[in-house]
């Protein structure tokens, strides 16, 4: 975990900041004062970032690479309620707004590289800054509208319903996410993920 002014990239990283949802908002005097509370990380494939029901909580903002959001029953059954991938955040704030346990975890699926801070200093950096507390929490709303939206969906369309709806809103992942985790996120098997792709479904 490296501060972005000791990295070799640094350039980059920040031009890459700067596309991000809820960065681009930034202004330069608000980036300075950003930048160093931000650390660089990188994370395996599998790697768990954040666990359910943990109170340790990060704000991140991914730089390259796929996260997905998972929640899980005591017997370990999983499901998948979002990805997120460059340009994204990921994020507990609701948990920290209300002082809960994080109620799902947040893991890669792809290896990822991620510019975060601690959900504290967040908070504090946008009560100074309250346009982009505002920008911030459309943006949680937003993705948590998503995933209510993602939930229906499982239960009001059928199989190939599902798949053109993902590859309606997230074409540009279709061939990132490995077969298995987007077939177990719309709720198929990976045959019939596989079928549906040689009938020219997807």
């Amino acid at each position: 975990m490296k501060p972005i002014a000791n990295l070799s990239d640094a350039t980059d990283v920040r031009a890459r900041l700067r596309q991000n949802l809820v960065l681009r908002h930034l202004l330069d005097f608000e980036w300075r004062e950003l930048e160093p509370l931000l650390a660089v990380e990188e994370y395996a494939k599998g790697a768990t970032l954040e666990n359910q029901g943990d109170l340790s909580m990060e704000q991140y903002f991914i730089l390259d690479g796929i996260l997905k959001r998972v929640v899980s029953n005591p017997s370990g059954k999983e499901m998948i309620l979002r990805f997120a991938a460059e340009s994204e955040i990921e994020t507990s704030y609701a948990a920290w707004r209300l002082k809960t346990p994080i109620p799902f975890s947040i893991i890669a699926v792809r290896p990822v590289r991620a510019a975060k801070l601690s959900m504290g200093h967040w908070v504090e950096f946008m009560d100074r800054h309250p346009k982009i507390k505002n920008e911030f929490e459309l943006q949680v709303m937003q993705l948590m509208s998503e995933v209510m939206a993602h939930t229906i969906t499982l239960h009001l369309l059928n199989a190939t319903g599902r798949v053109h709806r993902f590859v309606r809103k997230h074409g540009e992942l279709l061939e990132r996410i490995p077969k298995k985790e987007l077939a177990s996120y719309l709720n198929l098997t990976p045959e019939t993920l596989s079928r549906l792709k040689q009938r020219g479904k997807i």
